[in-house]
């Protein structure tokens, strides 16, 4: 009874540590950051999750290629590196299968030998790696490392996926933000291209009466001659027609 007590006290002083990683992750991430630093935070913050992890890396997949974002020791950077050379372990196993691997080194010789002979080296004695998915573009996974000797439980695993799940909430955020800030900046291009090129038009409809088709005709002819874009075109024309005298 007292050995089940001090499991459910464990369990739940482990539950705060996972709520107090994401309290910190949501309280640090502003809106206008990169999507890099963000998920710098992600790989810094999971430290608290998960007490057992001494280091973490987070690996994502390019056109299907592997590559660690960022990580929190070099440690991570070469056993990571193992295994996109040989092109198996647990890391890549979680981000191509979508399956949370909780490894102990000593135990996956047989299927994965590059990343037990790379995690010997680093002194790794088990790892953890939930997949992790923000969109098409980035997808991966989380990966901790654990070099003390205690292993991870099935309640680490929990609070990893628990603490990915809302990291990907996070990131997903992030991602929203920044395209629609995008889009806003390619909007406003587009809307200022069309006010000057209609300007150029009118300018052109006046000094040759013409009518709008002609001038813009006569804008892409122009763009076309000189391999120059209609609207850089435009604004060259409105600014030469329209400046005063003495800058001639």
């Amino acid at each position: 009874m007292e050995d089940d007590l001090l499991s459910e006290r464990d369990a739940a002083r482990r539950v705060d540590d996972v709520t107090d990683a994401l309290d910190r992750l949501t309280g640090t991430i502003a809106e206008e950051e990169e999507l890099l630093v963000v998920l710098q935070r992600v790989c810094r913050q999971v430290m608290h999750a998960v007490p057992d992890a001494e280091i973490a890396s987070i690996t994502l997949l390019r056109d299907g290629a592997p590559y660690t974002a960022t990580a929190t020791g070099d440690s991570a950077h070469h056993v990571d590196q193992a295994q996109y050379d040989a092109g198996r372990g647990p890391c890549l196993e979680a981000a191509r299968t979508g399956e949370l691997q909780r490894v102990r080194v000593t135990e996956a010789a047989e299927q994965w030998p590059e990343f037990t002979a790379a995690a010997n080296e680093h002194s790794v004695v088990a790892y953890l790696s939930a997949p992790l998915f923000v969109d098409h573009h980035y997808h991966g996974s989380l990966n901790l490392y654990d070099t003390g000797g205690n292993s991870f439980g099935a309640l680490d695993a929990a609070l990893l996926g628990l603490y990915t799940a809302a990291a990907e909430s996070a990131l997903r955020s992030t991602l929203r933000h920044h395209t629609a800030r995008e889009t806003m900046g390619q909007l406003r291009t587009a809307l200022n291209s069309r006010a000057v090129i209609d300007q150029a038009k009118g300018i052109l409809m006046a000094l040759h009466s013409i009518p709008s088709d002609d001038a813009f005709d006569l804008l892409v002819k122009a763009s076309q001659d000189q391999n120059v874009k209609l609207r850089d075109v435009a604004e060259k024309f409105v600014a030469e027609t329209t400046a005063s005298p003495s800058r001639h």
